[in-house]
């Protein structure tokens, strides 16, 4: 009964399903089976327990539970509670949950789909297990990350849950701890590279977007290696997205337009920002691309928007002396001029002088005392964004930056952290959680059958964001919504999605784009009943 009511079935449904004397007698009401799992949670049992806990016993309970507690139990059913679970996952297992390829399945994908029950799939989330959060190779052990992300996708977009599938692709692993584990059900390998791998992908993505070809495919937890030429294979093609490479970019652009919109400015003025990037990776070069997105569509050229962006590492700023570089890089790399190779950060800092600067090396505390000052003493109202995690991993905390701008910085966060009080009030900070956009992205693309995800789709997502924070919350320093209006936040991100998908050709659906021209309300109207609501529904036959 793991879809079913449970005890909240009442007695002619009971008896209709064949259940007469399987349940006892009494009936409780979804309210009194909430109040019993809440106690259970705050009393210290597991109400997400993998081995039969609320999700497997009571589905629609376990949801409804968690989009009512979303801000609270959003950590524990994905980040960082999910590593945990990743990490045990060969340990916890005693029924599947997702489908499983592996590079023994070569050549056998295309039926193998067919083994999964559902008729309809809409959205599907698939890992590698080669870099889960910043825990490493878990091989099969990632499927957590993908059955956490897709909880996700129904508890703050309305996804149905029988509708999604998570999945993993074994391509082997390195962790010689998990394959010296006799518990451990993953292949007892090395991990495939080269020709092979991308073999196994491609066969992959054509077996289930064969067979459900208006589902949204995520890719979630590749590591630097192939997750960007994964994206860069089917993004054109699929209706496919990369959460850390794209979901990490459209986030840090929502808090840059948030951070505008504490000061007063129109998103036309992102076009004056200077901003300062310190990493270099997947995720600085993809929050690099999606700012240069945002300033080409407010009137720059590409060369104009690239020249108001700097990239630095490790080994300080990057410019085209640079050897080695990635193609991705590259394109950021400073021509020269003024542009001294390998300038490090403090110095960057004053000479740049720039309007933002952004965190993601994963390196800590490199936002020191020294370049903090600097930004305060420069900007009017510096926007400083510190978004590595865990805690150990930020570039500096949000009462570092406070107390050494003197309460001018707008700051974000990868990792949540508490208000600041400066003086005679209080400074808000936020996390830029990835939460905020991507349940919210895919069920756009999917509601509009849009068949790609654009950049241009992904601004429009960053741009639904600002307009949802509180007008006092603005003016404590806020640039994102909180996570309590989850399902408000996701239809918002959903709409501007899919009206940009319209204006560019991409909505292919038909009721979608009858809806758009019946007026906004008829719209909204029209997304919200799109979206799945947990609760019991009169059972009037067996399954």
């Amino acid at each position: 009964m793991k879809r079913a009511q449970g005890t909240g079935f009442s007695l002619a449904e009971r008896e209709r399903l064949g259940l007469r004397g399987l349940l006892p007698p009494r009936v409780l009401s979804a309210d009194t089976q909430i109040a019993r799992e809440l106690e259970d949670y705050n009393t210290g049992k597991d109400f997400l327990n993998p081995k039969g806990g609320s999700e497997d016993r009571n589905e629609s309970l376990f949801y409804r539970i968690l989009l009512e507690n979303f801000a609270e139990m959003a950590s524990i059913v994905y980040d960082p509670t999910v590593g945990w679970a990743c990490l045990n996952f060969h340990k916890l297992y005693r029924s599947p949950r997702g489908m499983y390829f592996s590079s023994e399945d070569a050549g056998q994908m295309a039926s193998m789909v067919y083994n999964w029950p559902a008729e309809v799939v809409t959205a599907i989330v698939v890992t590698d297990g080669s870099r889960i959060l910043g825990l490493g190779d878990l091989g099969i052990n990632g499927l957590g990350i993908s059955i956490g992300k897709l909880d996700l996708y129904v508890a703050a977009a309305g996804f149905q849950a029988s509708q999604t599938l998570p999945c993993v692709l074994d391509m082997g692993t390195n962790n010689m701890d998990l394959r010296k584990d006799p518990t451990y059900m993953g292949l007892n390998q090395d991990r495939i590279n080269g020709d092979k791998f991308y073999e196994l992908v491609d066969e992959f993505v054509a077996a289930v977007l064969g067979r459900w070809p208006k589902a949204v495919l995520q890719f979630e937890d590749f590591n630097q290696q192939h997750a960007r030429p994964l994206l860069e294979r089917y993004r054109d093609n699929c209706l496919v997205f990369n959460d850390d490479i794209q979901g990490t970019a459209t986030v840090t652009l929502a808090g840059v337009y948030g951070a505008m919109a504490v000061q007063g400015k129109e998103w036309k003025e992102i076009s004056q920002q200077k901003v300062l990037m310190v990493g270099a990776g997947s995720a600085g070069t993809g929050i690099a691309a999606m700012l240069n997105e945002a300033m080409q569509k407010h009137g720059l050229s590409k060369e104009e928007a690239v020249s108001k962006v700097w990239l630095t590492d490790q080994d300080g700023l990057i410019t085209s002396k640079r050897k080695g570089m990635a193609e991705v890089v590259k394109g950021f790399a400073r021509q020269g001029g003024d542009d001294p190779a390998g300038e490090k950060l403090l110095e960057s800092v004053k000479r740049i002088k720039p309007t933002v600067i952004v965190g993601v090396a994963a390196a800590g505390p490199l936002f020191t005392e020294e370049i903090l000052k600097a930004m305060g003493e420069q900007c009017d109202r510096p926007i400083i964004f510190a978004l590595s995690n865990p805690d150990e991993k930020m570039e500096c905390t949000a009462e570092d930056a406070q107390k050494h701008t003197d309460g001018k910085a707008i700051f974000a966060s990868g990792v949540g952290q508490p208000d600041v009080k400066h003086g005679s009030g209080t400074i808000a900070s936020r996390q830029a959680n990835n939460m905020l956009i991507y349940p919210g992205l895919a069920l756009g693309a999917h509601l509009g059958h849009t068949g790609v995800v654009s950049d241009r789709m992904l601004v429009a997502a960053a741009e639904a964001l600002p307009p949802l924070v509180h007008k006092e919350d603005l003016q404590r320093g806020a640039v994102y919504p909180t996570l309590e209006n989850i399902r408000g936040v996701s239809k918002a991100v959903a709409k501007a999605v899919m009206l940009c998908a319209k204006q560019d050709g991409h909505m292919h659906n038909d009721s979608a784009q009858k809806a758009v021209s019946k007026g906004d309300a008829v719209f909204d109207a029209w997304v919200d009943v799109q979206m799945s609501k947990p609760g019991y529904t009169t059972a009037t036959y067996a399954p």
